[in-house]
């Protein structure tokens, strides 16, 4: 009996003794100095509604440079980077056969052309001796058919010079446009086999953006629309121009294609960079209603762990409140706001100390 009554003592002394440190705790919390903060509202941006999209920058004129002929790569004349101009010789495959078939041809050339010649010396002389009728129809006949044969004849050796020599472009692999080498697939020794790309080349001389838009914004984007483009690595932002709206979403995935060509030129800017492009449809009153419900809040009031995004918003009583969200696209230092902020809510853009869950916070 006396065992019991003193394991239940024992059991009472300890939730009394969590309980007293738990109350020294808070009352610590509560001693702490509030910190300083700034507070802003959603930013709905009402006044001038926005369609943002992510892209990708790329030249206007890009080509893979490839051959029709299988041979082995004599020389690569250009590296990575390298400016060259049009008709530049960039790769050279080996043709000892095409000089080889070259030489049978121009044979085949000089015989036909003295068999043409003989021809039509003989046909020159029939067709004045049936004048004076000295030969018969029957031999004037067979002379103009065996004049006919030997045109024919030198021509055929003729244009099959023309393949020989079309063929040569095709073992000189030159540049269509003026531009830059970006990437080269091919080293010296290798075999070259039709359709395999040899060099990339990309024209330097204008940009453009290729950017992908959802099918309930594509409505609001119309063909020399002005736009505003923000390259992410450069923190810059400079103009563009519509130049395409796809029409079908049918081979990328439900997204449509649009294309701006940018008004700015910047030698940082490069290809392969991304960039977020923001469409105006303030002038859209059926995009408005859409548009209008986003949320925006800067980058700089995100709180990242690991995997998870979220913002301080305040409490009762001044407090730190830790809210996950669920985000969406980014244009410039503006996040979309998909989910945990609701309309007229305050959030912490910027504190005097380091924030936590549950601080006390007084505002600025």
């Amino acid at each position: 009996m006396m065992k019991k009554i003193y394991s239940i003592l024992t059991v009472f002394l300890l939730v009394l003794t969590l309980f007293s440190c738990g109350n020294d705790k808070k009352e610590t919390a509560n001693n702490e100095p509030a910190i300083a903060v700034q507070v802003s509202g959603i930013n709905n941006d009402n006044n001038s509604p926005f369609v943002t999209a992510s892209g990708k920058i790329e030249a206007e004129n890009s080509a893979n440079l490839s051959t029709r002929m299988m041979g082995y790569v004599t020389k690569v004349h250009v590296k990575v980077g390298q400016k060259v101009g049009a008709g530049q010789l960039l790769v050279s495959i080996n043709n000892t056969d095409l000089h080889a078939k070259k030489a049978q041809v121009d044979a085949s050339i000089l015989q036909a052309t003295a068999a043409y010649n003989n021809a039509k010396k003989d046909y020159d002389r029939f067709v004045n001796l049936y004048a004076q009728q000295s030969a018969s129809q029957k031999e004037l006949d067979d002379m103009t058919a065996r004049y006919e044969m030997a045109k024919a004849t030198l021509e055929g050796a003729r244009q099959m010079r023309n393949e020989v020599m079309a063929q040569f472009s095709y073992s000189n692999i030159t540049a269509p446009f003026s531009g830059e080498i970006t990437n080269t697939f091919v080293k010296e020794g290798d075999m070259a086999n039709p359709g395999m790309p040899l060099v990339s080349i990309e024209g330097a001389s204008r940009m453009q953006v290729t950017a992908m838009v959802s099918e309930s914004d594509i409505s609001s984007i119309t063909n020399g629309m002005a736009v505003k483009i923000m390259v992410k690595s450069l923190n810059k932002e400079v103009t563009g121009k519509v130049s395409e709206v796809s029409g079908s979403a049918k081979n990328t995935g439900g997204q449509y294609l649009v294309k701006v060509n940018l008004t700015q030129t910047d030698k940082s800017i490069l290809s392969g960079m991304f960039v977020n492009v923001q469409f105006p449809v303030a002038n859209k009153k059926e995009s408005t209603t859409t548009v209008s419900d986003k949320v925006m809040v800067p980058e700089s009031a995100l709180v990242r762990q690991g995997q998870l995004t979220g913002i301080y918003t305040v409490g009762n009583g001044n407090t730190a409140i830790l809210r996950w969200l669920r985000i969406g696209k980014s244009f410039g230092n503006q996040v979309e706001v998909l989910s945990g902020l609701s309309a007229n809510e305050k959030y912490i853009i910027s504190a005097e100390g380091k924030l936590f869950n549950g601080a006390k916070i007084s505002v600025q």
